[in-house]
Formats: structure tokens, C-alpha cells, sequence
């Protein structure tokens, strides 16, 4: 692979002042690029000034989805170094989301080297207040010109930063979850483990609805029996009932998230019983009204771990862990958050250092 080209830019933007930065609003000063073209593959590297892109009208990603987008974040730790979390975990999922929607797949290590190159520009834009990171949204879309449905043959990769405060304003307090009965959001075969914009422009009506009803987010179940538990609108989801953890099996409609699969190694570490298989709404609504649904919390890049204090099903409230976040997932968000900011021992080597 060439070498990354570096552009900086004569016109800095404004940093956001304080810690108040809401999640996605503000961007940095630069962003990485890099082209596909049938015949001559990934090439000319290059960080340069943010700018909008100049797109033709028939630009084949607005009118076929071809898309594909990853998510992760850099921390300023408490030693001035700046991390990363298990940011090859991403490329190599990417590539996952690249073979199911037909797009060239990318070099995992040179990407890693990508974000690191990016991040050291722009690392006056990493927020140094507490439960503030720099969100790195890498991800690609079709550019050919044209109006037809078969795989592009050219291709824009780019990665962008945006310094953020808490996914969830409140901190982390548990959130208020609608169980979805009527629309789907996935389906096995489908693209559900894939990290595609579709996926989530499906889920959009359910959490409107949900949000004017007062809820946080939604519960999805699976697109066929509309019977098994699948994930929560950007995260997946995990249970405690009684002794054991128990969390949705990856059965192809289903993202498997880095955070999901950094809980399950921290819990089986820990000595800790987990399952992963389906659960059916039944069975946990069951739990949930007689006492052995313990906790339930959500997991994910943006806001790491979000504990669910009550559930809704066909009309009727479930109030897991009187409204409290549970110790176990306290224990998963102070263990992850202390290994991302560097103040806990990270003894399973998922952090690389910006340097």
C-alpha cells in the first residue's frame, strides 16, 4: 500500500468549548481518504483538509444503498496517552460487511495504521473531560455513475472524527425499552449482521414510535416467528436470570459487537456462567414478572454499557432491578471504561497506543 499523503488544513474550525459535546454534532479538522477502482484496487492514501464530498445525482450509493460504516473511539487516558479499543476487531468486521454487500474488502493493519496517522493530526480534538472520547466513524460507499442495480466498481473510503460527550445525556442511568411487535429490523440471510446504514433506516419508524411514547430505544425480535429476542436499536443486548448471562446467539441476524464480545470475555474471566442462545419474549417476560430477570443492559461503541431498568411488552411494564443498574453491569462498564481510559490493567492487550 502507498504511503498516507498528509494535507493539513489553513483554515482550522472552531473547537467546541467545554465538556458539553452532544454525540455526532461536531467534526474535526481532517478526514482520511482512499479510492477503489476496478484494475487497480485501494489506492492514493491521503489525510486531508474536511470538506464536503461533490457527489453526481446518479451516484450509485443514493439510489442502491451500497454502503458499509464502522464506529469506534480514541481516549485521552489518565497517563496523556491516547487509546484505542481493539480497533482491528472493527477492520476485520468491516471486511465481514464488505463480502455481503459486494464491496472490495480492506487491509486490517494498514486501516488500523490509518486511524492511528488521523488521530495523531487531529489529536487537539480528543475531549480530555471526564466520559469524553473522539468518535472515529470509518466507512465506505459506492461512486459509480449509474442507474442500475449491480455492484459498483469504484468505491470512497473515508474516516472521519467527532469529539463526544456520553451516548446517553443522562449518563449512565437505566433506560426505558419497548419491546417492537410489529415492524422487523433483520432477518437470517438478510444483512443484520452486517454494519449497513439499511439495517438502521429499517429501525428508524419503530423508534420514533417508541421515543414518542416516552421509551429510549427498541427491542428488537427476529424477522421471521417475531417470537426470539435479537438486539437493542444500536446495541446488543444481555441478560442476567438468576446466576447466568444469557445473550442472544449471533445467528446471522444479529450484529456481533465488539463491546458484546469484550463483555463476554470480562464476565467468562470473572468465573461468571454464560449462554449464548435464542431467548424467546416469552420467556423473558416471564422472568421479568417473577423476579429471576436480575439485570438487563445493552452494549455497544457509543455508549459502552446502557443498564435497561424496565422493559414494555404488548402494553405491560416490567421494572427489572427496581429501576437500578445492576452490579454486574457496573462492574462491566467501570472494567471497560478504567481499560479504555487507562486506569485499569489491560491484561488482555485490547488497547493499542497512538503514539
Amino acid at each position: 500500500m502507498e504511503k498516507i499523503r498528509i494535507e493539513l488544513t489553513q483554515n482550522p474550525k472552531k473547537k467546541p468549548e467545554g465538556d458539553n459535546l452532544p454525540f455526532g454534532v461536531y467534526t474535526s479538522d481532517h478526514m482520511f481518504l482512499m479510492n477503489y477502482d476496478e484494475g487497480q484496487g485501494w489506492h492514493d492514501p491521503r489525510i486531508v483538509p474536511y470538506a464536503p464530498f461533490q457527489m453526481d445525482p446518479a451516484c450509485m450509493v443514493l439510489h442502491y444503498a451500497q454502503e458499509i460504516f464502522e464506529g469506534m473511539k480514541a481516549y485521552y487516558g489518565v497517563d496523556g496517552k491516547i487509546r484505542l479499543f481493539r480497533p482491528e476487531e472493527n477492520f476485520k468486521r468491516m471486511n465481514t460487511s464488505c463480502e455481503r454487500l459486494c464491496i472490495p474488502e480492506v487491509d486490517v493493519d494498514f486501516c488500523v495504521q490509518a486511524v492511528k496517522e488521523l488521530v495523531k493530526v487531529d489529536r487537539d480534538w480528543i475531549p480530555t473531560a471526564p466520559n469524553t472520547s473522539l468518535y472515529i466513524r470509518p466507512f465506505i460507499f459506492a461512486t459509480d455513475i449509474h442507474i442500475g442495480v449491480h455492484a459498483s466498481h469504484s468505491y470512497q473510503f473515508c474516516i472521519v472524527l467527532s469529539p463526544v460527550g456520553p451516548y446517553y445525556a443522562t449518563g449512565i442511568n437505566p433506560v426505558r425499552i419497548m419491546i417492537e411487535q410489529d415492524d422487523v429490523r433483520a432477518v437470517r440471510g438478510g444483512t443484520g449482521y452486517t454494519k449497513c446504514g439499511g439495517n438502521y433506516a429499517a429501525s428508524l419508524r419503530a423508534g420514533e414510535r417508541a421515543a414518542q411514547k416516552g421509551f429510549s430505544q427498541v427491542l428488537w425480535l427476529d424477522g421471521v416467528e417475531q417470537k426470539y429476542i435479537e438486539e437493542v436499536g444500536a446495541m446488543n443486548v444481555l441478560f442476567k436470570i438468576g446466576d447466568e448471562i444469557v445473550t442472544p446467539a449471533l445467528v446471522g441476524s444479529i450484529l456481533p459487537g465488539i463491546t458484546r464480545k469484550s463483555c463476554l470475555e470480562l464476565l467468562r474471566s470473572w468465573g461468571m456462567k454464560v449462554t449464548e442462545r435464542r431467548i424467546s419474549v416469552d420467556e423473558l417476560v416471564g422472568c421479568a414478572a417473577d423476579g429471576r430477570l436480575i439485570e438487563a443492559f445493552g452494549s455497544g461503541t457509543a455508549a459502552v454499557v446502557s443498564p435497561i431498568g424496565e422493559l414494555n411488552y404488548a402494553g405491560k411494564n416490567y421494572v427489572i432491578g427496581e429501576g437500578q443498574i445492576g452490579e454486574v453491569t457496573q462492574k462491566l462498564y467501570d472494567q471497560l471504561t478504567g481499560i479504555q481510559w487507562g486506569r485499569c490493567e489491560d491484561t488482555f492487550g485490547w488497547t493499542v497506543i497512538v503514539e
